[in-house]
């Protein structure tokens, strides 16, 4: 492909998770819009399904430092933020916890207690952790992806919508199809190892920098008033609908704005179509919505509700 080395690169890095997270098309498109965008992504899907594979191939593809937190009822914040520690010198020093990594996956974490959470939360808002006062800042590259069940089990604490609308997108990561489930086993046959990262045929394909580098040119792709009309027209559209108790917030459509850049320059374009906003409005709005409870019970989704909204929302013509 020609194009920019910027496009470049965030095709090649897409072909990498491809070859390693097979059958999760629009997850793994929408994770990597995310993280191009600056954004934290939500993970929504049940155990196994190659949530942690995905995070594990971007960070080698990346070249940069992977962070696993197991979320649990006993986590508490200085167990992901880092303590100070009194040395033998008698004064403090800041041990850092597992949240200084550049892509951290916090593993189910609807288990843990709302002060974790918030923990977490405050340092994806800010980017930096404070520990007795003292700010310590996270890498430029510090990008969260939390995984959620989508079955409330017992145990769980519910992530508050406030805390929901910190996440630009949720990524839904169901079953995969019949034959790409074969193809999964085919690949442990031929040796592939899930835990074992050096199993994944995946090599640097950038870094910290090159990310950086694209993310400059996504803050640089060009967004018309008509498009950023068709944006406020679909978040104002989800407050007005009878089918939600509650519509998306002014920082959803910021989300979608930016989302929409970097889908662009995954496909080499310098400017935003209605296509890019369309393409990723579920992704970016449906865990910002609430689908009034009577729908729910006749088992109206999120989703479903935000496609009648958007085909009821006029796309601006070329």
């Amino acid at each position: 492909m020609g194009g920019t080395s910027s496009a470049r690169d965030a095709r090649l890095i897409l072909d990498a998770l491809r070859k390693v997270v097979l059958g999760q098309e629009a997850a793994t498109r929408e994770v990597l819009v995310c993280l191009l965008a600056r954004g934290h992504v939500l993970l929504e899907g049940v155990p196994g399904t190659a949530k942690t594979l995905l995070v594990r191939a971007l960070a080698l593809a990346l070249n940069v430092r992977f962070a696993r937190i197991q979320f649990t009822p006993d986590l508490m914040p200085a167990d992901i933020t880092g303590i100070a520690l009194l040395t033998g010198t008698h004064e403090f020093t800041f041990r850092p916890g597992p949240l200084f990594a550049d892509l951290v996956l916090a593993d189910e974490i609807n288990r843990a207690p709302a002060k974790t959470q918030a923990a977490l939360l405050e340092a994806m808002q800010e980017r930096t952790v404070t520990v007795d006062g003292t700010s310590h800042p996270l890498s430029r590259v510090f990008t969260v992806f939390a995984t959620q069940n989508p079955i409330e089990f017992e145990g769980t604490y519910p992530l508050p919508e406030a805390e929901l609308d910190r996440f630009m997108i949720k990524a839904l990561v169901g079953y995969p199809a019949a034959p790409v489930e074969q193809g999964i086993l085919t690949r442990y046959v031929e040796g592939f190892e899930a835990d074992r990262p050096d199993t994944y045929g995946v090599g640097p394909v950038t870094d910290g920098d090159g990310l950086e580098r694209i993310r400059q040119a996504v803050d640089a792709v060009r967004v018309e008033p008509r498009i950023t009309g068709y944006i406020t027209a679909i978040v104002r559209a989800t407050r007005a609908a009878a089918s939600l108790t509650l519509g998306a917030s002014p920082r959803a459509g910021v989300s979608l704005l930016k989302a929409a850049r970097a889908a662009a320059v995954l496909e080499d374009r310098d400017y935003v179509i209605p296509d890019d906003v369309k393409a990723l409005a579920s992704a970016v709005l449906r865990h910002r919505i609430n689908v009034a409870p009577e729908l729910e019970l006749e088992g109206v989704t999120a989703d479903q509700a935000l496609k009648t909204i958007l085909e009821k929302t006029e796309a601006p013509t070329a």
